[in-house]
């Protein structure tokens, strides 16, 4: 059983940082692209990067040059580092994993941008 756990949410004021950690488990994590999503209140969830098996790296539009994706292998873990941050990345913040075409979620974490 695929399980996919996020940490690292909270409050951070604008042009602030954060970082996200997703740890896996239940699968060959290494051979599997990652990604990271995020829903606003009264917004659908929207893609905000990918890193794939041989850690290719893809961004939205929206956060390309302040958020960077990266993984950890040994440790069944993908991290979403969010630096300059804005008002409008507050969401909540959701990893993925895609195995034989279906998805798997975590449970999601907040993140809140405010001064």
């Amino acid at each position: 059983q695929v399980q996919l756990v996020e940490s690292g949410g909270g409050l951070a004021q604008p042009g602030g940082s954060l970082r996200l950690s997703c740890a896996a488990s239940g699968s060959i994590f290494s051979i599997y692209a990652m990604g990271w999503y995020r829903q606003a209140p009264g917004k659908q969830r929207e893609w905000v990067a990918t890193i794939t098996g041989t850690s290719a790296r893809l961004y939205a539009d929206s956060v390309k040059g302040r958020f960077t994706i990266s993984r950890d292998n040994a440790k069944n873990t993908v991290y979403l580092q969010m630096n300059s941050l804005k008002p409008e990345d507050t969401a909540v913040y959701y990893c993925n994993q895609k195995i034989g075409g279906r998805d798997y979620w975590g449970q999601g974490t907040q993140v809140t941008v405010s001064s």
